[in-house]
């Protein structure tokens, strides 16, 4: 398959064509090169190299375009329901900085009990299934090569099918996976006998495929009533489940806590969570860390969400964060948007290089209250994990309801999860192995007794069979579609209009999904106003609306409402009428053409026109105008007569005339432009001038109808006026010569 093109789609169609014969790249996890970076001046201690193609923080725009990476792995999480859509959400996350996709599961996937083939459309998820893992991978493939860096794949194993799925994975190139057996147990009521045995059986196949493994202690706080209590419970979590996987044969540096702060603002957050991920990194500080936001906490304001994500990663940059989860700032609307992964990636990306080195500045305490918190939270866990083995060991703890009780331990409020040993999804399914049991597989957790069929240390039970899927992916059975009405094809089908065609429809989740976001204030309490914003929607001609977030600025004087909805409409490409682009220099290009050849400019706003701000912004060095670029100025003010233009230009030995024009009744701006024109001729200096019309009402195809020598309308940035003043003075010194 071609690799791929920054400016070229990319291909879903290509990326399922003989799909059944692809074979992913068997690698595990892929950690960032860490080091010192250079750009442009600056050095990054806390960092790793740049990817190859990429899109820069906005405010980059100042810098060169320069795009720093931070040193950890940074995740985006993506769940739209469709695979094929989060293909290209995928390849958008990854030009943001993304190297660890995370696909979220479709809702209730956990309870399944065996695997899924065919690719149906999921609800709060996508179904993992192995052509969605091979297409998505196939995609990863293509898209790390682009962006020039290794892009880690993850999932979930648990559920009772969980040993099936990390073969699954193991055979599809996946490179991490959360996996807990406390989940199973709490969450899911799943046997906890079961749990740990699927468990066993899943991390051994994790530790051959050399997977990151991160646990799912951090759902205690996520689910307690006040998760900043739990915070000795989760050590205790944390630290059952890392022994049990290394004891399997899971590297240390492949296994990852799921670090999530307990607390948000508005809490004391750092005085919660602070001493929280000091405990938590001193008592396990051979394991990686994994931090991530605490959805409990998260509303429908995404405001409100990416502080909180900020100040989570003060933490991370206090502590460490081997791996930097992005929750979405709208995963309080439960709607996994392409903007919010991205604004998440983002925010994750400023803040971290933002605090790069920043413990070189400042160290944290080691008295005080930071010290005591800390210890005190981890004397708490290891009360707790003394009182566990006091009562018999896990099993005997969660049936006495031990686990996430709301009381901070070892106060108990008996309000924790309870399970049965004997019960719960799968009991008695655990069922001893005959003493002569015997399995060719490659990846096994038990007794084998290999002895019996005279293989030799250096042997592999699956020689018997010539190879398991792991060795031999051919005899991997790979199955299209089962269902006639749910499947990749007929979506894809559905949208095909709107795929490298001249159609276009807005989108937020899926393509041509029409939806759009208005955003709306009302000077009125918030019943009211809700109510008003959907009438809003429905005289906007929108379809499906509904109201995402609400926001009382004052019990009576006012509320914000965002509402989305549908539009019905296509758009046609074809009649656009696109902008002109104007090619723009390099600061440092500009600024050394100007010191060797000065440029002064007469600037004002013409005729009877009184406006001033936008000209100001162009010419001032504060707003980045042309002054910034050495180019002086003389500013005549508003109202300018247009002789007047000219005549200064003149007396100041000028080579160009900015000449502002905002109004536009009875055609005023056009006849002003074409006037400044004619009065430059009658004084016979136009072909030493450089004649620019700017305003609102003004673009390049206009200005220059009107005999200017360009027209820059609304949006103009002074570099972009810079460099074409810089373009067309090289050209009339040319002329000249």
């Amino acid at each position: 398959m071609d690799k791929l093109k920054p400016n070229i789609k990319l291909d879903i169609h290509n990326i399922l064509k003989d799909l059944d014969k692809y074979q992913t790249k068997k690698r595990g996890w892929v950690w960032r090169k860490q080091g010192d970076v250079e750009l442009r001046g600056f050095t990054y201690k806390q960092a790793s190299p740049s990817l190859k193609n990429f899109v820069p923080l906005p405010s980059s725009s100042s810098l060169g375009g320069i795009d720093p990476q931070p040193d950890c792995v940074v995740t985006t999480e993506i769940a739209s329901g469709r695979f094929e859509d989060d293909i290209r959400r995928m390849r958008m996350a990854a030009y943001h900085g993304a190297d660890h996709v995370m696909v979220i599961r479709t809702a209730g996937q956990s309870h399944f009990d065996g695997l899924l083939e065919g690719t149906p459309q999921g609800v709060g998820g996508i179904p993992v299934t192995r052509k969605q893992l091979r297409a998505q991978r196939r995609a990863l493939d293509l898209i790390e090569e682009e962006v020039g860096r290794p892009i880690n794949y993850h999932s979930y194993v648990s559920g009772v099918a969980g040993p099936e799925i990390a073969v699954l994975f193991t055979e599809e190139g996946v490179n991490g996976a959360h996996q807990d057996p406390q989940y199973n147990v709490l969450y899911r009521n799943i046997n906890m006998i079961r749990s740990f045995v699927d468990a066993a059986e899943s991390k051994k196949v994790l530790a051959y495929a050399n997977m990151a493994q991160i646990d799912g202690a951090h759902n205690a706080n996520a689910t307690a009533r006040d998760a900043w209590k739990v915070m000795p419970e989760l050590l205790v979590q944390h630290a059952i489940n890392s022994v049990f996987s290394e004891k399997i044969g899971i590297k240390p540096e492949n296994i990852a806590l799921s670090t999530v702060p307990p607390a948000a603002s508005p809490t004391p957050d750092l005085k919660l969570n602070l001493p929280y991920a000091v405990a938590l990194r001193e008592f396990f500080d051979k394991y990686k860390m994994r931090a991530q936001m605490n959805t409990k906490y998260m509303d429908s304001s995404t405001r409100e969400a990416t502080v909180t994500h900020v100040l989570n990663l003060l933490v991370s940059r206090l502590t460490s964060a081997d791996i930097q989860s992005t929750i979405t700032p709208d995963e309080g609307r439960n709607v996994p948007w392409h903007i919010y992964n991205i604004e998440a990636l983002d925010t994750a990306k400023q803040a971290l290089v933002g605090m790069d080195d920043i413990l070189s500045m400042l160290e944290l305490k080691n008295d005080g209250y930071l010290y005591n918190k800390k210890r005190e939270i981890q004397e708490r866990a290891v009360l707790m994990m003394e009182e566990i083995i006091e009562m018999g060991g896990y099993f005997k703890a969660v049936e006495a309801g031990m686990f996430v009780d709301s009381g901070e331990y070892p106060e108990r409020n008996g309000d924790g999860i309870s399970r049965e040993i004997d019960g719960g999804v799968g009991k008695n399914s655990v069922i001893a192995r005959d003493e002569d049991y015997m399995a060719p597989v490659t990846a096994h957790y038990g007794y084998n007794n290999i002895e019996q069929y005279s293989l030799g240390g250096n042997q592999n039970p699956s020689d018997l069979i010539d190879g398991s899927t792991f060795e031999k992916p051919e005899k991997i059975q790979f199955i299209d579609e089962l269902d006639e009405t749910d499947n990749v094809y007929l979506r894809l089908e559905e949208t095909d209009k709107y795929r490298n065609s001249k159609w276009l429809k807005p989108e937020v989740e899926w393509l041509a999904d029409g939806t759009v976001t208005v955003d709306l204030f009302f000077p009125i309490e918030q019943k009211i106003a809700q109510e008003a914003a959907i009438l809003v929607g429905k005289n906007m001609n929108l379809r499906d609306i509904e109201v995402i977030h609400k926001e009382v600025l004052h019990p009576s004087e006012g509320t914000r409402v965002q509402i989305k909805g549908k539009v019905d409409f296509d758009i046609d490409i074809s009649t656009l009428k696109l902008p002109e682009e104007v090619e723009t220099l390099s600061e440092e290009e500009v600024i050394s053409y100007v010191k060797k050849n000065p440029i002064k400019v007469i600037a004002g706003t013409g005729g009877s026109d009184e406006h001033s701000v936008g000209i100001r912004e162009v010419l001032d060095i504060k707003h980045g105008g042309v002054e910034k670029f050495g180019i002086k100025y003389t500013y005549l003010g508003t109202s300018v007569p247009i002789e007047k233009f000219i005549d200064a230009a003149i007396e100041m030995d000028a080579q160009c005339i900015m000449m502002s024009t905002i109004i536009s009744h009875d055609d005023v701006h056009y006849k002003n432009m074409e006037k400044l024109h004619n009065y430059a001729i009658e004084k016979g200096v136009r072909d030493k001038l450089i004649l620019l019309a700017g305003g609102t009402q003004v673009t390049p195809e206009i200005a220059r109808k009107y005999k200017m020598d360009q027209g820059f309308g609304r949006g103009t940035k002074g570099i972009q006026i810079a460099s074409f003043l810089v373009k067309q003075h090289k050209a009339m010194k040319a002329h000249e010569d």
